[in-house]
């Protein structure tokens, strides 16, 4: 399924314009303020198969993966925006802003958990 910015797949393995005189961070400074925020994601100069489980991997490979996976997202001057398009679409698969499917799910049912404690109190204030 296409999203709205691109394809899971699509952003892992589309090429950076890489430049040999500057580091990703401060490429990411000189883009224009409308550039889309994947175009100066670290993961766009690795393969999709270290972000995302081909079938049937044994668990060691894909705990060994996505730990190779979160190295790459640690240094990447988009991490939060990335985890945050993960978490909004939501993403199913793959690693995203340094966290692995699982992780997402958790985080997502912690913020769930806690917008409906603060609608609780809310809602007391507004009865009582």
């Amino acid at each position: 399924m296409l999203h709205p910015i691109e394809s899971s797949a699509r952003v892992a393995t589309q090429p950076a314009a890489r430049s040999t005189t500057a580091p990703v961070a401060a490429q990411r400074l000189d883009q224009r303020d409308d550039s889309p925020w994947h175009t100066g994601a670290a993961c766009r100069r690795d393969e999709a198969g270290l972000f995302f489980a081909p079938s049937k991997e044994p668990t060691a490979a894909r705990l060994s993966r996505e730990e190779h996976a979160k190295q790459v997202c640690a240094g990447c001057p988009v991490l939060l925006e990335c985890r945050e398009h993960a978490l909004a679409q939501p993403e199913p698969y793959g690693v995203w802003g340094g966290l692995t499917a699982a992780e997402r799910r958790v985080v997502l049912a912690r913020r769930r958990r806690r917008e409906s404690e603060l609608r609780i109190p809310a809602a007391r204030r507004i009865a009582g």
